[in-house]
C-alpha cells in the first residue's frame, strides 16, 4: 500500500474515532480474511512477515476475543446462512514458500490456529530455492489444522489471458493435487490478486465454492449471495510494513459495508478509464455521509449519493497499468470499522 494512501486512510480513521460512537456492528453476520506470504526471510520486505509480527499476530488471535476458523467453514456458514460467532477470522498463505513449513507452521499450530495454504504447483515439482517440496506438503496435509487452496499451476498474469488460459491451469494444478495429495482445493486465490470477468467465469464453473483476491475489506453475507463478488472476495495481506500490532487489531475487527451492485464488475479497466466505481448499499447504514474512498493512484475520490442508497465514486485520473486498489472505510462503532475495497487492473 503505498505511503499517501496509508497514511489518509489512518487519518480518516482517527478522525472518525473522535466522531463516532454509533450502534454495534453486525459482525455475527462477518468474517475478516487475512493473507501472508513469508515469514522471517527480511530479504523480501514486500511479501515477508517478520517473526516478531507473527507472534504479535499470534497473540491477539489467542487471546480469547476472536474465533479463528477455517477459511472454508467461513464461506460456507455464510454461504448457507448460519451465524459467524464474533470477529471470525480465516486465514491463509500464498505461494508456499519454505517459511511457511519452517516457521509459520509450528507457531500457528502451537496456538491451535488453522489455516489454508495456496500454492501454485508449478513451483514444487523440482527444489526451487525458497519453496516448500510435497514431501513437506505432504506433511503438512496431515495436520487437521492445514487445509490447501488451488493458486494456479505456474502463477501467471491470469488477467492477461482468457478463459481458455485460466482453465488450462486450473486443470493442470488440479490433477497435481489429486496425485499428490489425494483431494482437489475447494478454495482458489488468483495470483498477483488479478482477475477478470473471464477469469472468475473460469474459475467458477471449475466447481470452487469462493475465490479470493488481495484486496482489503471484511466480507458479509451480501457479498457472498453476489455471482460476481463470491468469486473475488477480499483479503487483508500483510507484509513488515503493514504488519505492526496496531494496524493488525484495526483489521481483524472490521466488518464489511452492506453492498449490492459494485461498479464495475469487471475488475480488468479498459475502457472508460477511470471506470464509475459506485455501489449500493443493501441496508440504511449510520453515518454514511462520512464515507471515504481513497485510490492507491490518485488519494481520495470525490462521493457522490444517488438517492439513499447508491453511493459513487469519482476519480480524476485514469488507473495505471497494472493494478489499483480502492478502499472505502467508514466507522462502525465500539472503534471498529466498515471497510469495502476493490483491486482492478490495467494491463500493460
Amino acid at each position: 500500500m503505498p505511503l499517501l494512501l496509508a497514511a489518509l486512510i489512518f487519518s480518516s480513521v482517527a478522525l472518525g474515532q473522535a466522531l463516532f460512537a454509533s450502534a454495534p456492528a453486525h459482525a455475527a453476520d462477518s468474517a475478516v480474511m487475512i493473507m501472508y506470504h513469508r515469514f522471517g526471510e527480511d530479504k523480501y520486505p514486500s511479501t515477508n512477515t517478520s517473526l516478531a509480527q507473527i507472534e504479535d499476530h499470534i497473540a491477539e488471535l489467542a487471546s480469547g476475543r476472536y474465533a479463528v476458523l477455517p477459511m472454508k467453514k467461513i464461506i460456507e456458514d455464510l454461504a448457507a446462512g448460519r451465524a459467524l460467532p464474533e470477529r471470525a477470522v480465516g486465514i491463509g498463505i500464498d505461494d508456499g514458500f519454505v517459511s511457511v513449513f519452517a516457521e509459520a507452521w509450528p507457531r500457528f499450530k502451537k496456538a491451535g490456529l488453522p489455516f489454508t495454504l495456496f500454492t501454485a504447483t508449478d513451483y514444487h515439482h523440482q527444489p526451487i530455492r525458497g519453496y516448500m517440496t510435497w514431501a513437506q506438503i505432504r506433511e503438512l496435509a496431515q495436520d487437521p489444522l492445514v487445509d490447501f487452496g488451488h493458486h494456479s499451476a505456474s502463477h501467471p498474469h491470469m488477467a492477461d489471458g482468457g478463459a481458455e488460459a485460466a482453465r488450462a491451469e486450473i486443470e493442470k494444478a488440479f490433477k497435481v493435487w489429486e496425485e499428490k495429495i489425494g483431494r482437489r482445493p475447494a478454495l482458489f486465490a488468483y495470483p498477483f490478486g488479478e482477475a477478470s470477468l473471464e477469469t472468475i467465469e473460469a474459475v467458477k464453473s471449475a466447481g470452487f465454492i469462493a475465490a479470493f483476491g488481495q484486496h482489503s475489506g471484511a466480507i458479509g453475507r451480501e457479498i457472498m449471495h453476489n455471482p460476481i463478488e463470491r468469486f473475488y472476495l477480499p483479503r487483508f495481506a500483510f507484509n513488515e510494513q503493514w504488519g505492526e500490532a496496531k494496524r493488525f487489531r484495526q483489521v481483524v475487527n472490521t466488518v464489511p459495508l452492506p453492498i449490492n451492485d459494485p461498479t464495475p464488475a469487471d475488475p480488468l479497466i479498459t475502457k472508460p478509464n477511470p471506470p464509475a466505481f459506485g455501489f449500493t448499499l443493501a441496508r440504511p447504514v449510520p453515518g454514511i455521509e462520512r464515507i471515504v474512498c481513497h485510490s492507491s493512484h490518485e488519494g481520495p475520490g470525490r462521493i457522490e449519493r444517488l438517492g439513499d442508497a447508491r453511493v459513487e465514486v469519482r476519480f480524476a485520473n485514469p488507473f495505471p497499468k497494472g493494478r489499483t486498489r480502492i478502499n472505502c472505510t467508514l466507522p462502525a462503532g465500539e472503534g471498529r470499522w466498515h471497510w469495502f475495497g476493490r483491486q482492478f487492473y490495467v494491463r500493460g
